[in-house]
């Protein structure tokens, strides 16, 4: 296992840290690259959910993604640092430092699987949509057509943060709640990627991805609502899609879900 994230993009730091996860019995296959939602980290999101070992196990190396100010990565400064088209771009880098090849017909080794959750589900669409040249197959874990970070109330998370004051807005009150459980999270980086992110809507219609994909969602998942739009476009494109309800399962749950594991593995070696 390896970590990593001394690389430039045009010039300044990337900001995104990559821990490498080598199997014992190589499949041969190209590498899975994963990236986790907000307020998570490559350790809560894929290593302790079970993920890493059931990739490792099936022969696949690895490549675990922490987003600026979560995890292992930097938290910068830099509001440009956060915003979505930044974040592809320091991927794209850092893939290419750690050799990933453009897609070859016929060649196992070459490209990237990519698997994303929440918000790694959205930068996987859209990195799919941009580099197919790169991207053999997508899995999106909780998918939504919309931006669940939209209508985040920003400025009172900050007055929450800065005094205590209360927040009058539930799912906004919800989702800071949740990223404060998070010892390790940096709250000023996740205000700032919320600040950024916001300045970059999510449009998925612009960046409809052709590679096969897989969508799973718990059937409790209120932002999965919006998962039939994903399917939608997909369909304009004619890309082949796949799409998987978690019985029982919510936004919060899905991804420890067993079943997911094995139909992402499943579907990641065809």
């Amino acid at each position: 296992m390896g970590s990593t994230h001394e690389h430039l993009v045009e010039g300044t730091a990337n900001a995104l840290s990559l821990t490498t996860y080598e199997p014992d019995a190589p499949a041969g296959l190209r590498p899975v690259v994963l990236l986790h939602g907000f307020a998570s980290s490559s350790d809560l999101n894929w290593v302790k959910s079970g993920w890493i070992r059931s990739l490792t196990e099936a022969g696949r190396r690895v490549l675990a993604v922490d987003l600026p100010g979560h995890g292992t990565s930097p938290a910068p400064e830099d509001l440009d640092a956060y915003t979505p088209s930044r974040m592809r771009a320091d991927l794209l880098q850092l893939l290419m430092d750690h050799g990933a090849l453009a897609l070859k017909e016929g060649d196992p080794h070459s490209g990237v699987d990519l698997v994303g959750y929440s918000l790694g589900a959205r930068l996987a669409w859209e990195f799919g949509g941009t580099q197919p040249q790169l991207v053999n197959r997508l899995v999106l874990g909780g998918p939504a057509s919309i931006d669940p970070l939209a209508s985040f109330d920003l400025a009172a998370a900050q007055q929450f943060l800065a005094d205590g004051s209360s927040i009058a807005d539930e799912a906004t009150a919800d989702l800071l709640r949740m990223a404060q459980t998070v010892p390790s999270n940096d709250m000023f980086s996740l205000m700032s990627m919320i600040q950024a992110i916001k300045t970059e809507p999510f449009a998925p219609e612009q960046m409809v991805p052709t590679m096969p994909t897989l969508l799973v969602a718990g059937d409790g998942d209120s932002l999965a609502t919006t998962m039939p739009r994903l399917t939608e476009l997909l369909g304009t494109r004619q890309t082949p899609k796949s799409v998987l309800w978690l019985q029982g399962r919510d936004h919060a749950n899905a991804v420890t879900s067993r079943e997911f594991k094995n139909a992402a593995v499943e579907f990641l070696a065809s």
